[in-house]
């Protein structure tokens, strides 16, 4: 599972098209705007009577929270505290925690009065999806976090049939209200393929009408092939955006949008451009200890990226991948000369084919040789998995044939055994 962070906008938007499938009684007025950077307050408004008409909230649409403690926040307002709110906001440079970003977004909607909040959040494990109740929601939910309930319903428990009420003691006339509405909003936690959903808070209106006033949420953005009627569709399909503070380098950038555009994973974060140690690691928990492996081996500071490629990826995206990183780690050559190092890891596959992911990185090698060697670059590989006899014979033919230095490992070998080998011969080399 990749779980992707995704707008409140967009959470709120997707929960008022299809928890009304589960819960009738949901009517959320769905009356939601944003104001960018550039954005003519004056047309959104046209666009958006409702916001000169009616009282409204203003806040950050970022990936952050906390916004009411940061002074982000603002409450039944005015059409003119709105606009103000705006143009003072937008652009401004904020520190949220130690996180230093510029405010670029703006979620408007309407205020509704309400003298009690609650607090609603679903989250998973390897056994169970968990309702996580309270109460007690809104900004000091951390500080009243004992009083929430925690009812675990294991995978595939058919929640109408669950018995809910009794896991929820203390509800009284609101029972009738709030009990179809958690299990309606689990069935759509479920069926949309949610990996987190967070309402906090929610509040009941006088006639018993329900209003998310924040949500938080986070999809699996694997799973989007199954959701093209709702947030999948890849002509106009759900974003991901990157957490406030962030800035994609544009090899970020454009594995990000080649990660979107297949099913399976390709993912880079880029730490240290002038690292010697890189790897191209195969399966998301394989990349966890490379890192940390490298990191306890003393090469922290030398490590140059993080990422993975996984879910047996074609050839060709398996090429463009191997090519971004081989481009990034011979930019800029070690200026006294040192050698570099690429790992090229994994675990032993279950399904992704090693020879045809090889065949992708081996081309990108072929293609890079020149470079590989003026950046003094060293390969270590080990790998396992459906045809990893071949897949490493490739490897092995190209450093034959090219010059460049690669070692080949495969199964029987520790998995970051290669970690080792390589502070070996930074020892043996004096570096």
């Amino acid at each position: 599972m990749a779980q992707k962070n995704i707008y409140e906008y967009d959470a709120k938007k997707l929960l008022a098209s299809e928890l009304p499938k589960y819960y009738p009684n949901f009517n959320y007025h769905d009356k939601l705007a944003i104001a960018e950077s550039g954005t003519d307050l004056e047309q959104l408004i046209k666009e958006n009577p409702w916001i000169e008409t009616e009282r409204v909230v203003i806040k950050p649409d970022q990936l952050f929270g906390k916004r009411g403690k940061a002074n982000l926040l603002l409450l039944d307002a005015n059409l003119d505290k709105m606009k103000q709110f705006c143009m003072t906001n937008l652009d401004r440079v904020f520190e949220i925690g130690n996180i230093r970003g510029q405010l670029k977004r703006l979620l408007i909607e309407p205020f509704i009065p309400h003298e009690k909040e609650y607090y609603i959040s679903i989250t998973s494990d390897r056994e169970n999806d968990i309702i996580h109740f309270s109460f007690e929601g809104g900004i000091f939910i951390e500080e009243n976090w004992d009083k929430v309930h925690h009812i675990p319903v294991p995978l595939g428990t058919d929640i109408n049939t669950f018995d809910l009420a009794n896991n929820l003691p203390g509800l009284g006339e609101l029972k009738d209200v709030l009990i179809p509405f958690i299990k309606s909003l689990f069935q759509v936690y479920v069926d949309q393929d949610f990996a987190f959903l967070e309402i906090n808070p929610f509040a009941i209106t006088e006639d018993k009408k329900i209003v998310p006033l924040d949500v938080k949420a986070r999809l699996d953005d694997t799973a989007a092939f199954l959701h093209q009627d709702t947030w999948g569709n890849p002509e106009n399909p759900i974003e991901f955006p990157a957490a406030f503070g962030q800035k994609m380098s544009s090899e970020e950038a454009y594995i990000r949008e080649l990660d979107e555009k297949t099913g399976a994973s390709l993912k880079l974060k880029v730490l240290n451009k002038d690292g010697r140690v890189w790897t191209m690691v195969a399966g998301g928990g394989a990349s966890v200890i490379y890192t940390d492996t490298i990191v306890d081996l003393g090469y922290g500071s030398e490590l140059g990226n993080y990422g993975e490629y996984s879910g047996n990826p074609s050839k060709e995206h398996t090429e463009i991948y191997a090519q971004t990183i081989i481009n990034l780690i011979t930019e800029n050559p070690d200026p006294e000369g040192k050698p570099k190092y690429l790992i090229i890891g994994g675990g032993i596959a279950n399904f992704t084919d090693v020879k045809a992911t090889f065949t992708g990185i081996v081309s990108a090698i072929r293609n890079s040789v020149d470079k590989l060697k003026k950046a003094n670059v060293q390969i270590y590989v080990r790998r396992g998995g459906p045809n990893e006899k071949q897949g490493l014979e490739l490897m092995k033919q190209v450093g034959k044939e090219t010059g460049v230095p690669i070692e080949v490992y495969d199964r029987y070998t520790h998995m970051t055994r290669v970690v080792e080998l390589i502070k070996k011969a930074e020892i043996v080399g004096g570096n």
